[in-house]
C-alpha cells in the first residue's frame, strides 16, 4: 500500500523581515493507493516545490505528509520508499544502461546476480533489452526517460514521483510516451504522482487532478469533473484550448424565468424567476458548446462579430467579439464564418457556468427553505 496523505503544507521562501514568498500555501490532499494523480498548473504555481518537499528534497515550513500514516515529513529522502523521476533525466553519462540501472540496488548492497536479475527484468518491461550497452549519450530521448523511469523502477518504491518528465521530449514522442506511461500504471498497480503543466498530458492519464494556482489548491478531481464542473474561474480559464469563455454579466428575472444579461448577450436559465435579488455575476461557456444560429433567432444569444478564424484541421475555432467581451466558439470544419461579418450563438442552459465576481468561486443552486424564492445562489467553499 502506498497512500499520501499531505495536510496544511506549506512552503515559504524568504526572510521575514526582508520579504517572505510562499511558494505553497496550506496545501492539503489525499492520493489513494494505485493512483495517478496529476498536479497541474501554470510555472510558478508550486507544483514542483509540492513535490519536491514529498520526495524529502525540500523541508517544509509548515504541515504534515504522511505514508501509509506514517509521518515522513522530516525523514530522510533514502528513506521514503518513494522514487524520483527528474526532468533532466539525470543519468549518469559515463555509465552504461544497465549500471544506470543497477545503480540503486548496488548503493544498497545488493549482489551483482540479484542486480542483474532485477535489471532484465526492468529493462524488458520497458523494452530496453538491446540497450544495455549503450551510453546515455547514444540514445534518443525518449529512450533516455525510460532508462530515467527504470532507474525508479528497480527500487519496488511504494509510489513514484514524476516531475515534468516528457518536458524535452518532441510532440509526437511525448504521445507516444504517454500511452506507455498509462499502460504502465495499469501494470504495476503503483501511485504515480505527476507534475505537468500540460492540459493534455493531465487529461490522459491522471485518475485524478489537482490543480494549483499561486501555490493554492483550486481544485481536486476526475478529469472529466476539472473540465465540465471548474469549481473557480482561474480552474475554468486553464482547462481547454482555448478555455472556456468568461464574460462579465448580471444575474437578474426577466418575465417568467432568471436570466444572464450584459451586452449584446441574453440567455434564459431553466431556474423559474423569483425573489432571487439582482447581482454580477462571471458567465462562463465552453467553445464548444456554442451553437451557430441565424442573427434573427429568438431565445439564448450571443451576439457579435467575428474577428478571425483558426484552421485546426478538423475543427474550426471563431474568436469574435461580443459587446465588450472577445468570444471563441469552435466547431467541425468549415463553419461557415467570414472575418468582419456579424454572428449570432446560442447555448443550453444547462452548459453555462456561473461564478461569483469578487471571489472567483462557482456558484451553485440550491433549494431554499422559503418555497416563494425556489432557490438561493451561494458561492462554493474554496
Amino acid at each position: 500500500m502506498s497512500r499520501i496523505r499531505i495536510e496544511g503544507l506549506s512552503k515559504t521562501f524568504g526572510h521575514a523581515r526582508r520579504g517572505s514568498t510562499a511558494a505553497v500555501d496550506s496545501v492539503s490532499l489525499d492520493i489513494d493507493h494505485g493512483e495517478f494523480l496529476v498536479l497541474l498548473g501554470p510555472s510558478g504555481c508550486g507544483k514542483s516545490t509540492l513535490l519536491r518537499m514529498i520526495a524529502g528534497l525540500l523541508p517544509p515550513s509548515e504541515g504534515r505528509i504522511l505514508l501509509d500514516d506514517r509521518d515522513i515529513t522530516h525523514v530522510a529522502p533514502k528513506d521514503r520508499d518513494l522514487a524520483m523521476v527528474f526532468q533532466s533525466y539525470a543519468l549518469y553519462p559515463h555509465l552504461t544502461v544497465a549500471r544506470n540501472l543497477g545503480f540503486p540496488l548496488r548503493t544498497r548492497g545488493w549482489s551483482r546476480t540479484r542486480i542483474d536479475g532485477k535489471v532484465r527484468e526492468v529493462a524488458a518491461l520497458l523494452g530496453l533489452e538491446e540497450l544495455l550497452k549503450r551510453r546515455p549519450k547514444e540514445l534518443s530521448g525518449g529512450q533516455r526517460q525510460r532508462v530515467a523511469l527504470g532507474r525508479a523502477l528497480v527500487r519496488d518504491p511504494g509510489a513514484f514521483l514524476m516531475d515534468e518528465p516528457l518536458s524535452n521530449l518532441d510532440a509526437k514522442l511525448r504521445t507516444a510516451t504517454r500511452t506507455e506511461l498509462a499502460a504502465l500504471h495499469q501494470q504495476l498497480g503503483s501511485t504515480f504522482l505527476y507534475v505537468t503543466h500540460d492540459q493534455v498530458e493531465a487529461m490522459t492519464m491522471a485518475s485524478r487532478i489537482a490543480v494549483l494556482n499561486n501555490g493554492r489548491l483550486e481544485q481536486a478531481g476526475t478529469p472529466s469533473e476539472v473540465y465540465d464542473t471548474p469549481e473557480s474561474v482561474f480552474v475554468a480559464g486553464f482547462m481547454g484550448s482555448p478555455p472556456m469563455n468568461l464574460i462579465d454579466a448580471r444575474l437578474e428575472s426577466r418575465g417568467d424565468r432568471l436570466r444572464v444579461t450584459a451586452r449584446d448577450l441574453e440567455v434564459p436559465l431553466e431556474h423559474p424567476a423569483g425573489d432571487l435579488p439582482p447581482r454580477d455575476v462571471v458567465l462562463g461557456v465552453r467553445p464548444e458548446h456554442l451553437a451557430l444560429v441565424s442573427e434573427h433567432t429568438r431565445g439564448p444569444l450571443f451576439r457579435g462579430v467575428v474577428d478571425a478564424i483558426e484552421n485546426l484541421g478538423n475543427e474550426e475555432v471563431a474568436l469574435c467579439s461580443v459587446g465588450d467581451t472577445k468570444l471563441a466558439a469552435r466547431g467541425p470544419r468549415p463553419l461557415g464564418l467570414q472575418p468582419g461579418e456579424p454572428v449570432a450563438f446560442t447555448t443550453l442552459p444547462e452548459h453555462t457556468h456561473l461564478f461569483d465576481p469578487t471571489t472567483g468561486r462557482r456558484l451553485v443552486w440550491r433549494p431554499h427553505p422559503d418555497a416563494v424564492r425556489h432557490v438561493a445562489l451561494d458561492a462554493q467553499a474554496v
